[in-house]
């Protein structure tokens, strides 16, 4: 997994996720996360996952740590799932605390400000 970080705009960040998530990489989802909570002044994270071939349970994991991490401190959202989203997860309870659509189009509505 190959992850890129790119500032859009003063206190937005993209991560751009590449490859699969799995119990071998998700840890690296989680300090590429963190690493960015920890900037000063940023409001808005938006995972990109329309380069991960496919995420397991504990690459999901890791989004919704980063959603609970972000909790007070920035919006997180995943705006454009990939290609593997409507057959992999449908529509679980957690879709919307990751800003994700329901069918699994890229969405530019707002996620959810952590998980309140």
């Amino acid at each position: 997994m190959q992850i890129g970080t790119q500032s859009t705009e003063p206190g937005h960040v993209t991560l751009a996720v590449h490859g699969e998530i799995d119990m071998a990489s998700a840890a690296e989802l989680d300090q590429a996360l963190d690493a960015v909570l920890r900037r000063a002044g940023v409001v808005e994270i938006v995972v990109d996952l329309t380069e991960v071939s496919y995420p397991d349970s504990t690459g999901v994991g890791a989004l919704l740590r980063g959603v609970a991490e972000a909790v007070g401190r920035a919006t997180l959202r995943v705006p454009t799932p990939g290609p593997w989203w409507p057959g992999c997860c449908g529509s679980p309870p957690w879709t919307a605390l990751l800003g994700l659509p329901d069918d699994g189009r890229p969405t530019s509505r707002p996620g959810r400000r952590g998980l309140g």
